[in-house]
């Protein structure tokens, strides 16, 4: 028995002692789309602040398919010694596991939250040629015409067609649904005017946007984008409550022990919190916002609620 519990001790001293001197070798920041794009950048950013806080390496390591679902499955299922996270997104997180029966993870089971990262809206946008200058107008247009104004999107399911079918619920209009295979080819198309409007980041529609080519009508956060400050929301303009923001999230394996969460929370909300990780992500129209665990578990789950309502009303089938 004596022996026994000398073991115990042992054992829980080196895990205690193995909990503080963590991290002690490289980690790996997983991200599920490629190179380039907002959560890539906004990784890569918050990265370097890490590895200069924490003293090692922290490696991104891009695994893009499948909108997100791959990788976040092989996090659910991955290591879980706390050296491996993952940017996780709005899609695999609150909607996939509406649209895809055998996904291999559950989002709230199976991994763990450490801190919300950014947050941006979408940004409502209309060809010039189309006349709509308020979403009054936009609107009016849609009732007007209904089933033959058209939105955009990079893909069903994704953020920007989503933030399409609430609208539509929420307004009471039927505007027309066309997925694009990414933001390149619906803003091509939009431009020409073979689209009337575009759920669109700002960091896409925003060159064109200056050049007098597209036009804002509003934003789909809760509140104003500091980066469009005379841009009007949807929720202020007549649908209190309407958000359909973009948000990444740090998440990593529910399997990794209870202090190795808590100390990556901590880490995550000091380097999101510094003024050189703030100024670098406003240059790409990024927002950081730092949460505790609790917090962001009690958003995603909102969320998954909020878009399973929206993908069942909308009778959203996944390709």
């Amino acid at each position: 028995m004596k022996r026994l519990l000398a073991l115990l001790v042992t054992a829980l001293a080196g895990f205690a002692f193995a909990q503080a001197d963590f991290p002690a070798r490289t980690v790996t920041l997983l991200v599920g789309f490629a190179p380039g794009g907002a959560a890539d950048t906004s990784a890569r950013i918050i990265a370097k602040k890490l590895a200069d806080n924490l003293g090692v390496s922290v490696v991104v390591e891009n695994r893009a398919g499948a909108g997100g679902n791959i990788v976040h499955a092989a996090m659910a299922n991955g290591p879980a010694d706390g050296y491996t996270i993952l940017m996780g997104s709005v899609g695999p997180l609150s909607v996939s596991p509406h649209l895809f029966p055998k996904l291999g993870y559950d989002p709230l089971k199976d991994l763990a939250p450490l801190s919300m990262a950014v947050t941006f809206p979408n940004v409502l946008v209309v060809n010039a040629e189309v006349p709509a200058r308020s979403l009054a107008d936009f609107i009016a247009l849609a009732k007007k015409k209904p089933g033959t104004v058209s939105f955009a999107s990079t893909g069903i399911g994704s953020a920007s067609h989503l933030a399409g079918e609430l609208f539509n619920e929420r307004a009471g209009v039927d505007t027309l649904h066309v997925p694009y295979k990414g933001g390149g080819p619906a803003m091509t198309d939009l431009l020409a005017g073979r689209i009337d409007s575009y759920y669109s980041t700002h960091s896409t529609a925003g060159p064109h946007m200056d050049v007098g080519k597209l036009r804002a009508i509003a934003t789909t956060g809760l509140k104003r984008s500091p980066f469009l400050p005379n841009v009007p929301t949807i929720a202020e303009s007549g649908f209190p409550g309407f958000e359909a923001a973009n948000w990444y999230a740090f998440v990593t394996s529910a399997k990794v022990p209870v202090p190795i969460l808590d100390r990556w929370n901590r880490e995550l909300v000091k380097a999101l919190s510094a003024p050189e990780v703030k100024e670098a992500l406003a240059k790409h129209f990024l927002e950081p916002q730092p949460t505790s665990r609790a917090e962001l578990a009690a958003y995603i789950k909102r969320e998954y609620d909020s878009w399973g309502r929206v993908v069942k009303t909308a009778n959203i089938k996944a390709d």
